[in-house]
């Protein structure tokens, strides 16, 4: 067993890139003794249909820039929170939620020390979660929300949120669900097309600002032609 060690020690020795620049790679690999894995549900998108993540990745790109800055950051409906740490890369403290125990397991079990953030198991229809976040973004989880629901949601959700705080929703247009797998279509019982998430989030906050969104590109382009929807909003109302 010794000597099995000791060899095992020359090898990690001998490993060495061919380009020194690059050895860095194998002394990260080293410091944290594996790999950084896909979260859950991550997983499933590399493994069926690789493409999606980069359209996973540049949503939370265009959260963490609109909300760069922010004190406290809150995500509502987090999943595995796999392309939460481009946000928390922006912000100065995330917080992130779920109603799944699953999914915050997960996340848990796959924190790194130096990407820490807070993960807890809450459901944001039974009540908010504090009342000081400068910043919410919940993205793909409204159209989960049954549509008698959908007020309950927002209410919750601004009302977790500080007077001078900005939201951020984003969710797939219901122009997309011709094209949505079955797995997806299964979940997505309240998509909206640009006029009722506008007026819907129009209830809750002075001001909403509305994008769309192909592929990895978000833009102020035709809505009925989006697959995906963007709301940024501010001047919340009272509730």
């Amino acid at each position: 067993m010794a000597e099995r060690r000791l060899n095992m020690k020359k090898c990690e020795k001998k490993a060495a890139t061919m380009e020194p620049q690059y050895q860095t790679l194998l002394d990260l690999r080293r410091r944290k003794k594996k790999a950084t894995s896909l979260g859950l549900m991550t997983d499933q998108v590399w493994h069926d249909d690789p493409k999606r993540l980069s359209f996973l990745l540049s949503r939370y790109k265009f959260v963490a820039k609109m909300l760069s800055g922010k004190e406290h950051v809150l995500e509502i409906g987090c999943g595995d929170a796999f392309g939460s740490r481009i946000v928390h890369q922006e912000v100065k403290k995330l917080t992130v939620i779920d109603f799944d125990p699953i999914f915050i397991e997960d996340i848990k079990s796959r924190m790194e020390s130096d990407w820490q953030f807070e993960a807890e198991v809450h459901d944001i229809l039974s009540k908010p979660f504090g009342d000081g976040f400068d910043g919410i973004y919940s993205l793909d989880v409204i159209e989960h929300i049954p549509a008698e629901k959908e007020d309950l949601f927002m209410f919750n959700l601004v009302s977790s949120l500080s007077d001078n705080g900005v939201a951020v929703i984003g969710t797939p247009s219901i122009q997309s669900q011709d094209y949505a797998n079955a797995q997806s279509k299964e979940g997505h019982v309240n998509c909206k097309d640009y006029c009722e998430l506008k007026e819907l989030m129009e209830k809750y906050f002075q001001n909403v600002f509305l994008f769309s969104m192909n592929d990895e590109v978000v833009h102020t382009g035709f809505y009925r032609m989006a697959h995906y929807l963007f709301v940024l909003c501010t001047g919340k109302k009272t509730v």
